[in-house]
This record gives structure tokens, sequence and C-alpha cells, in this order.
């Protein structure tokens, strides 16, 4: 599957009705986002059941905020609506593999209790 640019129209959308998605923030000026994007791209090829979202921060500079980007590239994986991970920097590929293994491997049930209890 093709990556996919998200925008601040689609975003909540997508992330909220894809069981996992992970989120490439990036510009086109930036030269770690340009190496890192072939990585990124062949992961969406080998993970077809797992969402790859790009969103070009230059172009969506509101999400971009609102996810509270502070360097690109960023990495946010989202599992079941919930981030599950954010790290910035580019990745390699091994790295990122890690990255999609734990977040399918997690239990979402105690995610969900954690987040609860630390809103208590």
């Amino acid at each position: 599957m093709a990556t996919q640019t998200l925008t601040q129209q689609n975003f909540d959308e997508i992330v909220t009705d894809n069981d996992i998605v992970l989120v490439d923030f990036w510009a086109d000026w930036c030269g770690p986002c340009k190496r890192f994007a072939p990585t990124f791209e062949a992961s969406a090829q080998k993970h077809p059941d797992v969402v790859h979202g790009k969103v070009d921060t230059e172009a969506e500079r509101g999400l971009a905020s609102a996810a509270n980007i502070r360097s690109i590239p960023t990495i946010m994986g989202f599992r079941e609506g919930i981030l599950v991970f954010a790290q910035p920097g580019a990745l390699p590929p091994a790295a990122l593999e890690d990255i999609i293994t734990r977040i399918k491997a997690l239990d979402m049930d105690e995610v969900r209790q954690k987040i609860a209890e630390q809103q208590q």
C-alpha cells in the first residue's frame, strides 16, 4: 500500500478509522526527511495492514502545531486512535520495523487502563 497524504481535513478520520497508523511529519527542505522517505515507503509496501501517512509540515502548519512537532522528521504511531509512539529523527529500517512489531503487540486494554489511571 502506498503512503497517504494526511491533512487537517482527513487526519482525525484516518487515525480513528484504522487500527494502526504511522505518521511521518516531514518537510521538502529537510535533508533527513528526504533520506527517510524511502524507508517509510518500503515499510508501507511491507505492511499493507498499517496505514502509513505523511504530513507536510509546511503545508499543514496547524496540524504540525497541534501535534506539537518541534523537529522533523518526527514519527508518530497510533493504535485504535491512541497515540502510542512519538519520536523525532529519521529511523533506520530495522528500528522502524521494531516499532511496528511493538505497536502490533500492544495490549490495548492495558493501554486504555493506564490512560484512565493517569487521568484520575
